[in-house]
């Protein structure tokens, strides 16, 4: 992937799958800027009348089909990338102010090789801010961050490490682990604020007592494929 001086400075690329709600609140915050691109990665089988007129409203995003898989939804968003910089955004996921200024700072700090947001969900609740706490712990200690961050990296080198590898889950951790393999990553503290439908949905506890147990089996050893059988049988989506 070779980078050209007039190329844009950044790529979003937005794979869904069902989510045209989250999708159509998610839109209109992103910039309509000549310097990012936005392309959603639709990983669905049915063509989704809402989906279409979302389409319809926004004229200037690139909209792509993929067999469906996070992982190869974000490779196939990022074959079509144009941006030095890529950012990899989940549907309910919102980028804070100053996202693209602070990637125009790391243009020129060529040693940077990627990074991410920082971790915010979009409720009041004293849990929310506990788990928030843990994850900074967890990406100043261990260099770690997840994909709900908004990873994002530069083209280039997201081209030499052949992108996101096929994995049924884990996806985020493989490619932020080989990624910090090729460069030092900057963790920005400008949010990505997430939607926190999830853990209201599972418990709080339940739902964080279970992302760890998971993450911990994966840098084990254990299978990504058996650990998405058991992601997915406690009904997360």
């Amino acid at each position: 992937m070779v980078t050209r001086p007039d190329d844009p400075l950044a790529t979003i690329v937005i794979p869904v799958l069902n989510d045209t709600t989250a999708l159509t609140s998610l839109l209109p915050t992103l910039p309509s800027d000549p310097s990012v691109q936005v392309v959603v990665v639709d990983g669905g089988e049915w063509r989704d009348p809402a989906c279409d007129a979302l389409r319809e409203r926004h004229p200037a995003v690139e909209w792509i089909r993929s067999a469906r898989g996070r992982g190869v939804q974000m490779n196939a968003g990022a074959k079509h990338a144009r941006g030095r910089w890529i950012v990899f955004l989940h549907a309910d996921t919102r980028l804070g102010a100053g996202w693209l200024d602070l990637l125009r700072r790391l243009d020129d700090r060529p040693t940077v090789v990627g990074g991410s947001f920082r971790f915010a969900l979009d409720s009041p609740a004293r849990w929310a801010r506990w788990i928030e706490r843990g994850v900074r712990l967890r990406v100043r200690w261990f260099d770690l961050p997840y994909g709900d961050q908004a990873l994002f990296a530069r083209r280039d080198v997201f081209g030499e490490l052949r992108g996101y590898a096929d994995l049924p889950l884990m996806e985020d951790v493989d490619f932020i682990r080989r990624l910090r393999g090729r460069g030092p990553l900057e963790h920005a503290d400008v949010p990505a604020l997430t939607s926190a439908r999830r853990w209201e949905r599972d418990g709080w506890v339940r739902r964080t007592v279970g992302n760890v147990a998971l993450i911990l089996l994966f840098l084990a050893g254990w299978s990504p494929a058996w650990l998405a059988h058991r992601y997915h049988r406690a009904g997360s989506p």
